[in-house]
């Protein structure tokens, strides 16, 4: 089974010094391990850091990004899509088969760094690794199981040597667990980790036992609604919903909350920021709330895993960022291209690829966001003009009204408030409102859309994933757009802990619980010291407000709103969905314009989404590498999904 068992992938590997004084992973490139390696000191604490670059390889990886978001109430697909991203949408204009779905970047990738914490497991006690260094290992080890299992349904747990041995020995067979015998490896190895790793991480940007509670505790919640199972969504392979320790799914619904508390009274290095905006804004890049990262840098090419200066759109990169980033570089006002590219957060290179739904806006406007912080926190809204730094240095431009526009000056803007005077330009002409089928409103000079006609071609941007260079002159230059973001990729984060303890509470049917855990976040996101949209310091406190807007009665729908709204464009909520099995119900329909400059009459379209898409298809490149009939090929493969 070639997939599974190659020792390490045939792309960058990284060896590590794990002294007491090293304070970041100290990463040598390595293209191979043989079996050997794992039973030397250097070479376990070699696949430790391994583990950690492995990363890179998915977090980041805009196709992945794209079959978690693309398709759920976050996203459809933008102007420039490809097949990877209208496959994605299940709106008709792609297929998902075995062949298309990009989930094959998770199973391609993770399995050889299973293998890896596999081999250090073993071979640990031999050259004298510590428990908390083990315990590392098993985080990996389960996290990644922890991935597969939701992505795939039961996945094999034996790579060719035993269940959760390390393999050495290449095979063509393979056998499928069930759900629960994953499950039940998971539990074990994340309670390893909770249990061995320390409150504090050894380095910067490991692993420590908050981080392995947070996994442990989304398990246990994902688990418990796997054996309730109240939308009779079918598993693979075909097993009974019992859990093999015998617990119920109120007892992991309980461990899921009791892990969030015990978290959040202790949270040891971690904790909220003060602001919404204050996690996301990239100055404060590896901040307390963001607890597990893939990492970059612009200090090295060898250490970013990427090019400095262009990226081609591929993994190690972290270009996630450009895909929900429409084309602003077409605003031309007066032959003047107004807004450049720029290495900085809220411009950045444009793919638009993907672009979020009217409803997924609507979640965030149904909240009154001159006091809720976290539009302006997730999207870029205003566009300034930065014509100087590509040469031109006229002093201003004439703008909508005939008003000028002097340089640095606010060019276009999303505008949430209905305005009923917008005038938009004949929407067949690309030639007027600044190129891009803009409107005007009486007294501005900025061109304007609305947010209730937004189009696949232009539309807010995500800033929160924008990219960020320090290495450059940002009054007189615009940097190195191009290139893959240099920011790390955040994985988990501290406010997860009081989102995934209102679910479990709710589930619980513990209301106070869980309206008292979203009371958290909704406060902090009340707090406010920027204003994005304007480019200036704003400092209000509108947590009593919004404490006074929460509703009396948590729903499920109205957590998954607040998952949005604080974990909009991360990557991670087809997850969310799946886990609720409420992803047809809240996905299965959205409305967007047309994908053509000066398009502002939203459409609405319907996405199939059936049950067995629960899962996604094991990758036909995985199938056509094992040794099997074609019966077993197709037994092998999830219902529903043809084979080659």
């Amino acid at each position: 089974m070639k997939k599974l068992t190659y020792i390490l992938a045939a792309t960058l590997i990284a060896a590590l010094s794990v002294s007491s004084c090293t304070k970041v992973l100290d990463e040598q490139p390595r293209t191979f391990f043989e079996p050997g390696f794992f039973q030397t000191e250097a070479g376990v604490e070699g696949g430790l850091t391994a583990l950690y670059a492995s990363l890179r390889y998915f977090y980041g990886q805009a196709y992945y990004y794209n079959s978690l978001t693309t398709g759920t109430d976050e996203a459809t697909y933008g102007q420039s899509a490809d097949g990877n991203f209208k496959d994605a949408d299940h709106s008709g204009v792609g297929t998902i088969n075995a062949s298309t779905a990009r989930s094959d970047v998770l199973w391609n990738t993770v399995y050889p760094y299973i293998n890896t914490a596999s081999g250090i497991i073993e071979n640990a006690e031999a050259v004298g690794l510590s428990e908390a260094l083990i315990a590392e290992a098993k985080f990996f080890r389960g996290y990644y199981y922890f991935q597969l299992v939701q992505t795939f349904g039961g996945v094999p747990l034996d790579l060719g040597s035993g269940k959760l041995a390390f393999n050495s020995t290449p095979t063509r067979t393979s056998v499928r667990n069930t759900v629960p015998e994953v499950y039940q490896a998971i539990f074990g190895d994340l309670n390893d980790a909770v249990n061995g790793l320390s409150d504090s991480p050894r380095i910067t940007g490991a692993v420590t036992k908050n981080v392995a509670r947070l996994v442990l505790a989304k398990a246990s919640l994902t688990f418990g609604w796997w054996l309730q199972n109240p939308g009779d969504i079918p598993t693979y392979p075909a097993c009974d919903r019992k859990d093999l320790d015998g617990h119920d799914a109120v007892w992991y619904f309980q461990q899921a909350l009791s892990l969030c508390e015990t978290a959040v009274a202790n949270p040891g290095p971690y904790g909220l920021m003060d602001t919404f905006r204050d996690v996301n804004l990239a100055e404060n890049d590896r901040n307390k709330e963001i607890m597990l990262y893939a990492d970059h840098t612009e200090k090295s090419e060898q250490y970013n895993g990427g090019s400095l200066s262009y990226g081609g759109g591929g993994a190690p990169d972290n270009f996630s960022g450009w895909m929900m980033n429409w084309n602003h570089g077409t605003v031309n006002i007066g032959g003047v291209g107004c807004i450049q590219r720029e290495a900085c957060q809220e411009i950045g290179r444009p793919w638009t690829r993907m672009a979020p739904t009217h409803e997924a806006i609507k979640i965030f406007t149904s909240q009154d966001i001159s006091k809720d912080s976290r539009f302006e926190g997730t999207f870029t809204s205003a566009y300034y003009g930065n014509w100087e730094k590509a040469g031109n240095q006229a002093e201003k431009v004439t703008g909508a009204n005939g008003m000028d526009i002097p340089r640095g000056g606010r060019v276009l803007s999303f505008i949430p408030e209905v305005i009923p005077d917008i005038t938009y330009p004949d929407k067949q002409s690309n030639a007027e409102g600044a190129n891009v089928g803009a409107g005007t409103v009486p007294g501005r000079a900025d061109y304007v859309f609305d947010l209730n006609g937004f189009s696949r071609i232009a539309y807010p941007a995500l800033w929160k994933l924008g990219c960020y260079r320090t290495d450059y002159n940002k009054q007189t230059q615009l940097g190195s757009p191009n290139a893959g973001s240099t920011r790390p990729y955040a994985i988990l984060k501290f406010s997860d802990f009081y989102l995934t303890a209102a679910e479990a509470a709710f589930k619980l049917e513990d209301n106070t619980k869980a309206r008292d855990n979203i009371l958290v976040l909704r406060k902090r996101a009340g707090k406010w010291t920027y204003k994005n949209s304007e480019r200036a310091a704003y400092h209000a406190d509108f947590s009593a407000d919004m404490e006074a807007s929460t509703p009396a009665t948590i729903t499920l729908d109205y957590i998954l709103d607040e998952r949005m709204r604080e974990f909009y464009g991360e990557g991670f909520r087809w997850f969310d969905l799946a886990r609720t099995q409420t992803w047809a119900q809240r996905a299965g329909s959205y409305t967007i314009s047309d994908a053509f400059w000066g398009a502002h009459a939203p459409k609405k379209y319907t996405r199939t989404i059936e049950n067995y898409m629960y899962l996604f298809p094991i990758p036909q490149g995985q199938l056509n590498g094992m040794e099997m009939t074609d019966a077993e090929r197709a037994a092998y493969q999830n219902p529903g999904y043809p084979t080659e």
